[in-house]
């Protein structure tokens, strides 16, 4: 973890952390080697969709079904991010490679910000996929200082979307950070 890399605990319905049991938690995908288990083990269908991913402070890659709840993927822990990420088989050279085809940091529980994807770039190249340089959509979080709700910042409109007060320029969702 960098200097100044910042963690994010789960902030989202209390009811989905308790459901959280002791040896859940997304597959551990921390090299080539165990990347390529994994994927061997997923159908044509699964890999058409995107996964749930969280990268925990060890800064290993965790994958689940996409419907999986990230709480559940990190096994209720801090993460460095969380969000949804899809691949794509290369051919080149007469070799097959794995690459990161679209990757967000879309995950209402953790709420991570933009700045999380040093975190993720550094656990990709870890599992030896190839990956794009950044957030292939990248979603703004704050929580609204006058309601407390979390949203979602569209289009650089800064106004909560439940009380109409003004939201931050700068993440705020967990109050404890």
């Amino acid at each position: 973890m960098g200097a100044r890399e910042r963690s994010y605990r789960y902030v989202g319905p209390a009811e989905l952390k308790a459901g959280v049991r002791h040896g859940d938690g997304g597959r551990r995908v921390g090299s080539a080697a165990e990347f390529g288990d994994w994927v061997a083990e997923r159908s044509a269908a699964e890999l058409a969709e995107p996964f749930t991913y969280v990268v925990g402070t060890d800064g290993v890659l965790r994958l689940a079904p996409r419907r999986s709840e990230h709480v559940a993927c990190a096994g209720g822990a801090v993460v460095l991010s969380a969000g949804e990420m899809g691949f794509v088989r290369e051919f080149a050279r007469g070799a097959v490679r794995w690459t990161v085809s679209e990757v967000s940091n879309q995950s209402t529980g953790y709420c991570p910000d933009v700045t999380s994807w040093p975190g993720v770039a550094r656990a990709l190249d870890r599992a030896g996929l190839g990956r794009p340089s950044g957030f292939t959509h990248e979603v703004v979080f704050r929580r609204c200082p006058d309601c407390q709700e979390h949203n979602i910042v569209r289009e650089d409109y800064f106004v909560c979307v439940f009380c109409g007060g003004d939201l931050p320029e700068a993440w705020n969702v967990d109050p404890s950070l």
